[in-house]
């Protein structure tokens, strides 16, 4: 008797019973003693052991076994002779980034095999799984595409409390955009931005995954799981709709960024250009100060007007001075003004 850890054997009777079974070979016996239900296989840690107990039974591709351990993939759905190998993606919203974690479901006659891992990021949704069956068990115990999607179904609902997330941290940095520039986090924008396309990548493929079983191109899912799949498409459809305005709020708040530090700058550089410009008015109006105190200054003034009349020389020569700061002063304002004209 082989007995592997890292997956939960159970056995969905089409009475709508949820039977837990001991080992995989107790579920193999069921199938063969042709019990009325199927088998659903949840595989929390796969293993390239325990997944290859796979193979025989129900003649599972090794490229399909492959992929289950494969982290760097896409969604997809691929069908095969005698089952459908489905990817989806779960998504969990964690430090202001989006995880996602892919989740492998392959859907036979009379078996379902879901497979997820317990060390990945969101382990709550697979300890959710069998409580959602469970309480989905009218429409479960209906088959194993069913099943599929009481599964699909749940993930695609959790999916908003991710996609919410990023529109209420969106809406936060709207405000702060507004309210307090100076406050605003370009680190968090930049997250968004990056979330909203891993999300719109994986909602985009998701949604191709559906229109394929809408349309009913696939053999193996029967006509009348067909209305359920819709629901989750256009659920699918809504969210992939919601990232695309969010992805245009971040492009306006990019923008708007910009635009507000670009005024910024422009206020300060006129600041600057203010300052600038008086600093340069002081220094034209004193420079021929300087020049003639330079010149006319101390003994030269004395030697010009003698060096008996200095208390009145002096006097004079700082009238002088006044008269000419004056002068020029008022020659600048008049080219100011000239110049404001043109």
């Amino acid at each position: 008797m082989i007995c592997l850890t890292g997956f939960d054997t159970y056995f969905i009777g089409t009475s709508g019973t949820l039977d837990t079974l001991d080992t995989f070979e107790e579920g193999l016996k069921k199938l063969d003693d042709k019990a009325q239900g199927f088998l659903w296989l949840d595989y929390y840690e796969p293993t390239q052991e325990n997944l290859n107990l796979l193979a025989e039974p129900f003649k599972i591709h090794a490229l399909s076994l492959e992929d289950c351990l494969d982290d760097d993939q896409i969604p997809k759905i691929n069908e095969y002779e005698t089952y459908l190998q489905v990817l989806f993606n779960t998504f969990l919203y964690s430090d202001k980034v989006v995880l996602i974690n892919e989740i492998n479901l392959l859907v036979g006659e009379n078996f379902l095999v879901t497979v997820t891992r317990a060390e990945k990021n969101n382990p709550k949704v697979l300890k959710e799984f069998k409580a959602v069956m469970e309480r989905e068990m009218r429409n479960a115990k209906m088959g194993p595409s069913f099943a599929m999607h009481v599964i699909l179904d749940h993930i695609v609902d959790d999916k908003f409390t991710a996609i919410e997330a990023v529109g209420d941290n969106l809406a936060y940095l709207e405000d702060i955009m507004t309210e307090n520039h100076s406050a605003f986090d370009h680190t968090l924008l930049q997250k968004i931005r990056q979330s909203l396309m891993s999300l719109r990548k994986s909602l985009f493929h998701e949604r191709e995954i559906l229109v394929k079983i809408c349309r009913n191109d696939i053999n193996l899912i029967p006509d009348k799981a067909i209305i359920h799949y819709n629901d989750i498409y256009d659920h699918v459809t809504k969210f992939f709709e919601i990232t695309e305005i969010y992805r245009e709020m971040v492009t306006n708040l990019i923008q708007t960024n910009l635009a507000i530090i670009n005024n910024d700058i422009a206020i300060s550089a006129n600041a600057t250009n203010n300052s600038v410009k008086r600093l340069t008015v002081i220094t034209t109006i004193f420079m021929p100060l300087t020049l003639i105190s330079g010149i006319l200054g101390m003994s030269e003034w004395s030697m010009m007007t003698s060096r008996f009349s200095w208390k009145v020389s002096y006097p004079a020569f700082l009238v002088l001075m006044v008269v000419i700061a004056f002068a020029s002063y008022f020659i600048l304002k008049w080219l100011e003004r000239n110049d404001n004209k043109q």
